[in-house]
């Protein structure tokens, strides 16, 4: 939808296409493979699905799970401002966040294990942070 491909993202992050059950990456949470969960970024849909118990989709269900073991999890939610300038397929657009949007991104606060950010520069503090806590450095390898 946004051109974004792939191969460029896998620079940077471990990436996951979900096209099947999520059985496989979220069993890796048992191993104690991963130390943070993060969504990022996170729909209203997805934060009202995490924020709901609801673990439908890969990435909800990460959280759930993570949650349950004690794995922390950060959650880069998308509808926290009163107005949002947002990039849609073909143009720029305006959204108003309605009260249950909000109300949702502070259930999500809400929940144990769970940090809630709301720009990227938050998200990188927060993630600079937690690898300090771990004594670990960024890696950026995608493999």
């Amino acid at each position: 939808m946004y051109g974004l491909r792939l191969e460029t993202l896998r620079d940077r992050f471990r990436i996951f296409r979900d096209k099947s059950a999520s059985s496989v990456p979220v069993g890796a949470l048992y191993y104690e493979h991963y130390h943070t969960v993060i969504v990022a970024p996170a729909t209203s849909n997805t934060v009202a699905k995490c924020a709901l118990g609801i673990s439908d989709t890969l990435p909800t269900n990460m959280f759930a799970q993570a949650g349950k073991l004690g794995i922390p999890g950060i959650v880069f939610a998308c509808d926290t401002e009163p107005v949002v300038l947002t990039r849609a397929p073909h143009d720029w657009v305006t959204l108003r966040p309605r009260r249950i949007e909000f109300e949702n991104v502070e259930r999500l606060r809400a929940i144990d294990h769970c940090t809630v950010v709301c720009s990227v520069p938050e998200l990188e503090a927060v993630l600079q942070e937690r690898l300090e806590a771990l004594s670990l450095a960024w890696n950026t390898s995608s493999s």
